[in-house]
């Protein structure tokens, strides 16, 4: 089987020993099988004759890591039976783009996980309120007098740009806040741009739990992402920050009607943000399932399962090709 990895520029720069990240793992698990595994960045795809191409690198496995090959190929896509499109947010004009270019790949024949359709029609902020009923209370506004009439209901919110990531811009605001008016103007670019406000969960000062669905299913495995010790959320991916937790069974039974969703969605893989049993955030771009934790505290070997999921969609693929 023939694999692209459409990943990060910044991942590219640090490929190798690079195992925080969720593609090492999987690209690894699938040279290790003896796939053919090549990567590529969004600046380096195009359209040529209404044919999507990528410039290529060879990915291979040497004493237990990753390196690719500097010497670059050109591809067509549709050469590839499965494509993992996962470079990192924001969603930006660029990321955008690469989505684009992927509706010139005919997906009859090449399977693309996650589908970069249902990623361009998916903000991993806005539309978790799909799920709202698994949510805290909550507002999509850039109206001052909303936040203020939210924030009077709830004393303490939490607000969060639609477009960033990794925590970036991610406000506490309380209630008699000094700043009230200068937060809620920075972050509404001056009444001018949505956010979305929740109400603020107390339990946030023990982290938020990382839940992963794979196809229709939830894992049972999942960490405990802790706020570091500077700040009141989650914002450096390191095992000091990062620990075992427990997926309740009422969990289970309420993400996987999420997953369900997701899955219907093209939108097979996917990242929970997860705090007192609510979800604040779905992560579908490239979702980081924190395989090297995983794996140390469950005594697992959670890219094992993944890619086994992952190997039945390009078979189901394959099948219809023929």
């Amino acid at each position: 089987m023939n694999i692209l990895f459409i990943i990060d520029k910044i991942e590219l720069k640090y490929f190798e020993f690079n195992n925080l990240v969720t593609n090492f793992w999987l690209i690894k698990e699938f040279l290790n099988r003896n796939f053919n595994v090549s990567i590529t960045t969004e600046d380096k795809l195009s359209v040529i004759n209404a044919k999507a191409k990528a410039i290529c690198y060879k990915a291979f496995e040497k004493d237990g890591n990753i390196f690719y090959e500097k010497t670059e190929y050109h591809s067509n896509i549709e050469d590839f039976d499965l494509v993992m499109f996962r470079q990192d947010p924001p969603v930006d004009l660029n990321y955008i783009n690469s989505t684009y270019v992927m509706d010139f790949v005919d997906q009859n024949k090449v399977c693309i996980i996650n589908s970069p359709q249902a990623i361009r029609s998916f903000n991993e902020k806005f539309h978790a309120l799909y799920f709202s009923e698994f949510m805290p209370e909550n507002i999509v506004t850039s109206n001052k007098n909303d936040i203020k009439e939210f924030l009077k209901k709830h004393k303490e919110l939490i607000l969060k740009p639609l477009n960033l990531c990794f925590g970036s811009n991610v406000m506490f605001l309380k209630d008699g806040d000094v700043n009230l008016n200068s937060i809620i103007k920075s972050m509404t670019n001056d009444g001018q741009t949505l956010i979305m406000v929740q109400k603020y969960i107390p339990e946030a000062k023990f982290g938020d739990k990382r839940v992963m669905t794979l196809g229709d299913t939830v894992l049972d495995e999942c960490v405990q992402k802790l706020p570091t010790k500077d700040d009141f959320k989650f914002n450096t991916h390191s095992d000091e920050f990062i620990k075992k937790a427990v997926l309740t069974e009422e969990e289970k039974i309420n993400f996987t009607k999420v997953a369900k969703k997701l899955n219907s969605m093209g939108i097979y893989m996917a990242g929970l943000d997860v705090i007192n049993s609510k979800i604040i955030e779905v992560n579908v771009t490239s979702p980081c399932y924190f395989i090297k934790e995983i794996n140390n505290h469950f005594s697992t070997n959670l890219e094992v399962k993944i890619c086994d999921y992952i190997v039945s969609k390009i078979e189901e693929k394959l099948s219809v090709k023929k």
